[in-house]
Order: C-alpha cells, then sequence, then structure tokens
C-alpha cells in the first residue's frame, strides 16, 4: 500500500515540477536571448537527470553495478522510444536542421562509445566486460567537450524556430520556478523509483531488468513530463533538446562519474541491450527525415512507443 502511495505522490510531484520548470527555463531563455535548444540540452537536461545521477552513483557505491549501468542504459532508450514517442502523439514535433546534423548524431555517437566500452570480451580478450575507472574518465572528457559545444552555440546565437510567445517574468521568479520545479523533480522521481522498485522487488524480478526498465523509466519520467509539457506550449527546441542532452548527460556524466567512483561490470546488460541502445538513437535521427521532413509525426511517436513496448516485452520474456 505505502509503494502505492509513493507511486503516486512522485508522479504528481513529477508533473508539477516539471510545469514550474519548462516555465523558468522558458523565461531565462527569452531574458539572456538564448535559444529553447540550448536552454533544454543544459538546465533543464541536468535537472532532470539528477535521478539517474543519484541512484546510479549510489549503486555504484553500494556494489549494484548492473543498476547502475541498467539506470543509464534503460533511460536512454526510454529517452529516444518513449518520451519522444508519447511527445510527438501529443503534439508533433518540429526538429531542427542544427540538431538533425549535430545533436542527435552527438547521441549516436554516445551509445557506439559505451558500446565500445561495454564489449572487453570481444575486442580485447578480456574476461568480463567492465566499465572501468579510466572508460569513465574517458567518458567525463567527451562530456567536457559536449559542453564545450553546448556554450559555442549559446555564443553564436544559433536558435531554433520558437513557439508561442514565452511568457515573461523577473529573473528572482525564474529562478525560484525552477529551483522548485527541480526539487519537485528530483523529490518526486526518487518517490515513484522507491515505490516502484518495491513493487517489482515483491514479485521477485532481478536486478538488471529493474535497472533497464522500472528505475530507467522512473527516473526517466521527469525528462518525459518537461518534454510533454514543453511541447503543448509548442516550444519544441526544449522539448527535443531535453531529451538530447539528458542522454548525452547519462552517458557521458552519469556512468562517467559512476564508473569512476567504482568500475562497473556490465554482468546482465549484454549486446542485445547496446543494439537496442544504438538503434533507438539511429531511429530517432531516422524519424526526423521521413513522412514528413524535419518533423516527427504522430504516426512515428507511435512507432517510436510499439518499439519501446516491444523491448520491454523481450526483457520480461527472456526472465
Amino acid at each position: 500500500m505505502l509503494d502505492t502511495v509513493f507511486l503516486v505522490g512522485g508522479l504528481a510531484l513529477i508533473l508539477l515540477g516539471a510545469n514550474g520548470l519548462t516555465d523558468g527555463a522558458a523565461a531565462v531563455a527569452k531574458r539572456f536571448q538564448i535559444s529553447d535548444l540550448v536552454i533544454g540540452l543544459t538546465i533543464v537536461a541536468f535537472g532532470t537527470s539528477a535521478p539517474e545521477l543519484v541512484i546510479s552513483a549510489m549503486a555504484a557505491m553500494g556494489g549494484s553495478a548492473e543498476m547502475a549501468i541498467g539506470n543509464v542504459v534503460g533511460s536512454n532508450v526510454f529517452n529516444v522510444l518513449m518520451i519522444i514517442g508519447v511527445t510527438a502523439l501529443v503534439m508533433p514535433i518540429k526538429v531542427g536542421e542544427s540538431t538533425l546534423s549535430k545533436e542527435i548524431p552527438l547521441v549516436i555517437l554516445a551509445s557506439f562509445v559505451l558500446a565500445f566500452m561495454a564489449n572487453d570480451i570481444m575486442l580485447d580478450g578480456n574476461t568480463s566486460n567492465v566499465i572501468s575507472r579510466i572508460d569513465g574518465l574517458v567518458l567525463l572528457g567527451f562530456f567536457l567537450i559536449f559542453l564545450r559545444y553546448t556554450f559555442a552555440i549559446a555564443r553564436n546565437g544559433n536558435s531554433e524556430e520558437e513557439g508561442e510567445k514565452i511568457k515573461e517574468m523577473p529573473i528572482w521568479k525564474s529562478a525560484l520556478f525552477i529551483v522548485g520545479g527541480l526539487a519537485g523533480l528530483i523529490y518526486g522521481g526518487q518517490l515513484f523509483v522507491d515505490g516502484a522498485s518495491g513493487i517489482a522487488s515483491s514479485l521477485g524480478v532481478s536486478e538488471s531488468i529493474i535497472g533497464l526498465t522500472i528505475v530507467a523509466g522512473g527516473t526517466s519520467l521527469p525528462e518525459l513530463a518537461t518534454s510533454v509539457t514543453a511541447a503543448l506550449k509548442k516550444n519544441s527546441g526544449i522539448a527535443i533538446g531535453n531529451v538530447i542532452g539528458s542522454s548525452l548527460f547519462n552517458v557521458f556524466f552519469v556512468l562517467g562519474c559512476s564508473a569512476t567512483i567504482s568500475p562497473l561490470p556490465m554482468g546482465g546488460i549484454n549486446n542485445v541491450d547496446m543494439a537496442v541502445l544504438i538503434g533507438s538513437a539511429i531511429l530517432f535521427w531516422l524519424v526526423g527525415w521521413f513522412f514528413k521532413k524535419r518533423t516527427i509525426t504522430r504516426v512515428e511517436g507511435a512507432l517510436l512507443v510499439i518499439c519501446y513496448v516491444a523491448y520491454t516485452a523481450y526483457l520480461i520474456a527472456m526472465q
């Protein structure tokens, strides 16, 4: 009963936090003439990825490597297939040319980098697949490059197409909305995961499956709520920038920090999961071009959601 209360209460906080964060971030973007995309790639993505960072770091310190890696891999698959899919079903997403040619390929690159690091047995002849501390430091190096690129976008003033007029507010109010929204997202996400994990554990589900599904989906709910809310307000830059920034943040920073804290054996996370991670990132890029160019339509959104449901069904069937 308590787990269900945590589940419902966490979801409510996540939704409230997403609304406040989106309003605050959009107001900051307008005040400082920063594009919605850059705000989504940084402030919103950092904030909504905080649950992944906390949970993966705690899992690494506690020796639960499969939970840490599964959380990141599962979150990124959820980000692309479920969040972009559901958001497109609610409101078709316009995708900027720069996003298709630069930002989404970065997500594909991050997926390949992780898959490369996760194949020590195949590539190096080692006895086990481990994300080492050196791998962690390399991922953090990629993260610094990503930050440099993001700040270059802001300095050059590249901006995606604007939606409806963004509501202006004083800077203190914007900060209050952002901080309050982040607090709701982080605390709500934690409550949700606690409730969901309690329910899943009582059903006897393995740690890797919990990481790839329940924990990953729960920690990604802030991104889902934020992207859907932004899309409804026609801030497509924040909606899609949030997913891209969060996905890169997850691999480069969250997993980089976790592996630097403690080497992470892959355990039950295998190449099928890596293939789904890479495939979902490539599919993300492809749907931006087909049917209606530079727009992710409702049909494409439905396709993404179906792919996620199929992957989840596969994980359950393999138990």
